[in-house]
């Protein structure tokens, strides 16, 4: 298990695929929601409700695992025009230029001199004059990544629909979805602060908070 855990996570970024569940749970809930809200108006269809959740996730899950493909293709493309750029550079310091670009680390959450900046570059300008551009083509590990987006998003859809399998009073069943759903927010939260530098109950309720705020506005648009 840990095993298969280990190997996703080299697959696919951790935050990306905490974004992605997060985008699922904000779907779902904003179905849930919306549904509360018009409630006590015209009553609550509960086979309209699943087949819409379950749907508009599966949906969205598609068109976000074709986007992961689109972005990733993207993002190799842009790394073998970077390689052409350096080759057809007519000088060090204009390679370098675009080597810092592409790679800036003023933003990153280091302190570097500007001597060590220069050595680095000096590395990968080294090697990728050595190197030879790679053929642009998804990988295995590329599809598979793809596959476990579709999955995070549709997957997130069931905790908001199990408890109308499980539970006869349609208003008691929506309720149990609605709490499972802002719980699974904090949770995500959580798990985010394990891959980032927070505190796991700040993440938790800055993640929730931001879930309904953004559920929120979707219903108020319309969504």
């Amino acid at each position: 298990m840990e095993t298969s855990r280990t190997h996703i996570a080299d697959v696919i970024d951790p935050g990306d695929a905490l974004g992605e569940v997060l985008f699922g749970l904000i779907m779902a809930l904003t179905f849930t929601v919306g549904s509360r809200l018009i409630f006590t108006e015209e009553g609550l269809d509960v086979r309209e409700l699943i087949v819409a959740t379950i749907g508009c996730n599966v949906a969205w899950g598609i068109i976000d695992a074709v986007l992961f493909v689109l972005g990733t293709v993207f993002y190799k493309s842009r790394r073998v025009r970077l390689f052409r750029q350096i080759k057809a550079a007519k000088s060090e310091q204009e390679a370098i230029s675009a080597l810092r670009k592409e790679f800036p680390i003023d933003d990153e959450p280091l302190v570097s001199t500007a001597a060590d900046e220069e050595v680095l570059y000096q590395a990968m300008l080294g090697l990728a004059r050595r190197g030879s551009p790679a053929k642009l083509r998804l990988s295995r590990d590329d599809f598979l990544a793809a596959f476990i987006v579709f999955l995070l998003v549709s997957a997130t859809s069931l905790p908001a629909v199990i408890p109308f399998f499980m539970i006869g009073n349609a208003d008691l069943a929506l309720r149990t979805s609605n709490f499972l759903l802002i719980a699974l927010l904090f949770l995500t939260g959580c798990a985010w602060a394990r891959f980032s530098d927070a505190k796991p109950l700040n993440a938790g309720i800055t993640m929730t908070c931001l879930g309904l705020v953004l559920v929120g506005i979707a219903i108020a648009l319309g969504g």
